[in-house]
């Protein structure tokens, strides 16, 4: 897994490629998100559009993501989720906990 972060005025986006299986990728993804927080973004979009892949492990480093974030009162928010991965969400459940977008722009536009 590769990670970049691209700031707005108020949001950060987490462009990730690869596939998110966890191992090392868990302690980036974090280091990451506690620093954009230390950097005082609270509002997250994660661009998944180069994601071909995600595992339970993977899972679980979003669901972390978002905990950490929501409990500084952040938001974290997945844009451009392919099928696979959106149909991962739904049947695990995890699409009732995380705002999906199909695009950036929908997402980045959801925090006005």
């Amino acid at each position: 897994m590769k990670l970049s972060v691209r700031k707005t005025d108020s949001v950060a986006i987490v462009d990730i490629s690869g596939k998110l299986m966890g191992g090392p990728d868990a302690d980036v993804f974090k280091t990451a998100i506690r620093n954009l927080l230390d950097e005082g973004f609270k509002n997250v979009v994660v661009n998944m559009s180069q994601v071909p892949f995600i595992n339970s492990t993977g899972l679980g480093i979003l669901i972390s993501a978002y905990t950490t974030l929501r409990k500084e009162d952040g938001v974290l928010k997945l844009a451009n989720v392919t099928e696979r991965i959106d149909s991962l969400l739904m049947i695990t459940k995890l699409g009732t906990i995380f705002e999906t977008y199909s695009s950036e722009e929908m997402a980045l536009d959801s925090f006005k």
